[in-house]
């Protein structure tokens, strides 16, 4: 099974660095920026604050759905589509702290994609 929560080796991850306004990209399009980030030992993800795509809403995006890290260019590249994204669990900026259960939704949703990308 794969974890939805690691970086995967191809990506171009460089670890310690900041991806905190880094242009986001799925699949058909642009879907926002980095909000924050975190590089937890089997908890990494990326917050992408989605501006007026999704009305300003802030999704999570595990880190197993990022493809691919420009580092040059500040763009992060996910296996999804726009619409997988905006039909994803919302964002809890309070439970994604501290519920294993919404990890694990969250997760559950996500891993359904991560092995296509």
């Amino acid at each position: 099974m794969i974890n939805v929560w690691i970086y995967r080796e191809t990506t171009g991850r460089l670890t310690g660095t900041d991806l905190t306004g880094y242009k986001v990209e799925a699949l058909d399009g642009s879907i926002g920026k980095v909000d924050k980030h975190s590089d937890g030992v089997d908890a990494s993800y990326v917050v992408v604050d989605t501006g007026p795509w999704i009305f300003g809403k802030h999704v999570l995006l595990p880190a197993g759905t990022v493809t691919r890290i420009d580092m040059d260019e500040e763009r992060i590249h996910v296996g999804l589509t726009k619409d997988q994204i905006k039909s994803a669990p919302e964002f809890d900026k309070e439970k994604h702290l501290e519920d294993a259960d919404y990890h694990r939704v969250l997760g559950g949703y996500y891993e359904g994609f991560s092995h296509r990308a």
